[in-house]
């Protein structure tokens, strides 16, 4: 006997789930934004237990069809009306600005589903334009640059992370980094920090929150790394915290500009930092596809960030 074939749910919700070095997300093709991304429904869909499993949800919708439904109330600079917009949340419902390694595989996800050619491909997110080249595809695979504009640098913060205190350089990569570059650490010794806790830091410097990087210090071009991500905990990747960190290396090296291969839980990943701007190059990989039953998932109201 045959068995039936998968058919859409009538509550069914389409899906991609992706990654970028690790850094994993649900993707939603809602070119429309028609479906009501609230808080409980990006937390079921990142809940690693009773939901798909992510970091967080990256949206596909038109830049004009945000601004209708009234998820945008105006586009950002330089965002045109059909543009792709990456509509990001973090794994706790969040609204986030931006997340380099979700540009990268949001870009893969609009060529793998014909939204997109490969080349060049313009894509709006809350802190702007960020336009994204796919340099190799292969369908469930890619290597895709990303245009991460210019860091700016906000000055210098701590943060507390298990009883140690840590000091930084202060980077807005379109969201807010504390990069803090550890004199004497050693790619052996960060992975036994407790990086996965949630750091306490200066609520007067960082009002809305801050995504705290530990990293060693530059040694011929390279850098490893592990972050806590604001709304979603640890991650084993992140894309605007790799630039972050790569500029904080540099600076504690003496330097403005650079290459810098960044070692991430997840993988590496190549940064290049030059006058007024930075690129991102590293690859996305999509896993899988289907369809989420939004009657039969809720988020766990007890489940932690890391969890989720």
């Amino acid at each position: 006997m045959n068995p039936a074939p998968l058919t859409a749910p009538q509550d069914g919700l389409a899906f991609i789930k992706g990654h970028g070095t690790l850094n994993d997300f649900v993707i939603l093709p809602d070119d429309n934004a028609e479906v009501d991304l609230d808080e409980n429904l990006v937390r079921a869909l990142c809940d690693r237990r009773a939901g798909i499993g992510a970091d967080g949800v990256l949206r596909i919708a038109t830049a004009g069809a945000l601004v209708e439904r009234g998820v945008l109330t105006v586009l950002p600079e330089g965002v045109d009306d059909d543009d792709w917009f990456m509509d990001y949340r973090n794994a706790d419902g969040s609204t986030a600005e931006m997340c380099g390694n979700g540009v990268r595989v949001f870009a893969h996800a609009l060529v793998s589903t014909g939204r997109a050619g490969v080349g060049r491909i313009p894509i709006g997110t809350r802190s702007g334009p960020r336009p994204a080249e796919i340099l190799e595809h292969d369908g469930n695979h890619a290597v895709v640059r990303v245009d991460m504009g210019e860091p700016g640098l906000l000055g210098v913060s701590s943060v507390d992370l298990g009883g140690r205190v840590y000091a930084g350089l202060a980077v807005d990569m379109g969201n807010p980094h504390l990069a803090c570059i550890v004199p004497g650490l050693g790619a052996a010794a960060l992975r036994d920090l407790p990086v996965h806790e949630a750091p306490v830091y200066d609520t007067g410097f960082f009002p809305g929150g801050v995504n705290v990087e530990i990293a060693t210090p530059l040694t011929d071009g390279r850098v490893s790394m592990r972050v806590h991500e604001r709304g979603s905990g640890e991650t084993m990747s992140c894309g605007t915290g790799i630039v972050a960190t790569a500029v904080a290396a540099l600076a504690d090296a003496g330097e403005a500009m650079g290459e810098v291969v960044v070692e991430v839980p997840g993988g590496e990943i190549e940064v290049s930092l030059t006058e007024g701007g930075s690129a991102l190059t590293g690859p996305s990989a999509i896993v899988a596809e289907g369809w989420f039953r939004r009657s039969g998932a809720t988020p766990r109201p007890e489940a932690s960030r890391s969890e989720l």
